[in-house]
């Protein structure tokens, strides 16, 4: 007889890191080349920036509506970042993870240490850092989307953040969008084979 398919539980792959540190286009990059990982939308309560779409870059929410979500339980996580509030429903989370898919999360921080209390079992959390704070400044003035003093607010919070690094699974160190995902699908590849994935009563061998 063959050895059975594993019918395993999905993955909640945290993906977090200062402002600027390329985490949404490592994101983005995951999820169109690794296959069967799926990408969280979050909802928000700020306004849309030029060439997001609505529904898959974010949720875009009133303050109303997120707070209303997050008093009936229906948000997994939440956190406020300087001006809005983000946070992640919670029903197609837990229906990919049950599922046996895996879903991608690009978020702060604060959420990360949410979802990793929340999900022990099922949580693997990544933190990606720029090769050097200088080089973090310059991909930040380089978007050209802010002014100085919002900038150099970012730069404040990202050296905070930098500091948590030590309480992720895995470090990358984004030098290139390349490597970076060369290195997330082999940490994907490994979590899935991972013993305490599988369902209680899997048998290796069918009689």
């Amino acid at each position: 007889m063959g050895l059975s398919s594993p019918a395993r539980r999905g993955i909640v792959l945290i993906l977090s890191a200062p402002s600027g540190a390329g985490k949404t286009t490592i994101s983005r990059a995951a999820v169109g080349q690794i296959q069967g990982l799926v990408m969280s939308v979050s909802l928000t309560t700020r306004l849309p920036r030029e060439g997001e779409q609505a529904g898959v870059d974010y949720e875009f929410v009133s303050l109303a509506t997120f707070e209303q979500q997050r008093a009936e339980g229906q948000l997994a996580e939440w956190a406020q970042v300087f001006d809005a509030c983000y946070g992640t429903p919670r029903e197609p989370l837990e229906r990919a993870v049950s599922g046996g898919h895996d879903i991608l999360l690009d978020i702060d921080i604060q959420g990360a240490r949410q979802l990793r209390e929340r999900y022990p079992e099922d949580a693997v959390s990544v933190f990606v850092l720029p090769p050097s704070f200088a080089d973090l400044e310059r991909r930040l003035r380089g978007r050209g989307t802010e002014d100085d003093a919002a900038i150099r607010r970012r730069l404040e919070r990202a050296r905070a953040e930098a500091q948590a690094y030590s309480d992720y699974d895995y470090l990358i160190i984004n030098e290139s969008v390349e490597d970076s995902l060369a290195a997330l699908k082999a940490i994907i590849a490994a979590e899935r084979l991972r013993i305490r994935r599988l369902r209680e009563g899997f048998a290796p061998w069918k009689k």
